[in-house]
């Protein structure tokens, strides 16, 4: 058994497909677009063949994302090396986004760094 794709809604679609297209090497399809419902989806598909569908609709309501909250808190990418999350998370860190902590070996031996990227949902960058 295996998770087949994580989903997450977005206010701004097309801004939330770039940044994981630009930053961590994602492929985008074609997006898809009900137009009775206004329901807008993107599949985000990354190296290892696992899968973000990011999905925008009229009617979604834009709570407050606090990081101390119970349900999913983030989505974790592995890079390949320290090096590179060092690198990816300077380059975030340049172009705005908040970095939370790290780059930072964890107690329980994760080298990481934990970013707020897109409209603020937390992104762990790890080895």
């Amino acid at each position: 058994m295996r998770i087949e794709h994580i989903a997450m809604y977005v206010n701004d679609l097309e801004e939330s497909k770039d940044f994981f297209v630009k930053y961590f090497d994602g492929k985008a399809n074609d997006g898809y677009h009900n137009k009775v419902t206004g329901f807008r989806s993107y599949f985000i598909t990354f190296d290892d063949g696992y899968r973000l569908e990011l999905m925008a609709a009229p009617e979604v309501e834009d709570d407050k994302k606090t990081l101390k909250r119970t349900g999913f808190i983030h989505i974790a990418f592995s890079v390949g090396s320290k090096e590179k999350v060092d690198a990816l998370t300077e380059r975030l860190k340049n172009d705005g986004f908040k970095v939370i902590s790290g780059p930072r070996t964890t107690g329980d031996g994760y080298y990481e760094s934990c970013i707020l990227g897109i409209e603020n949902n937390q992104i762990e960058i790890t080895v």
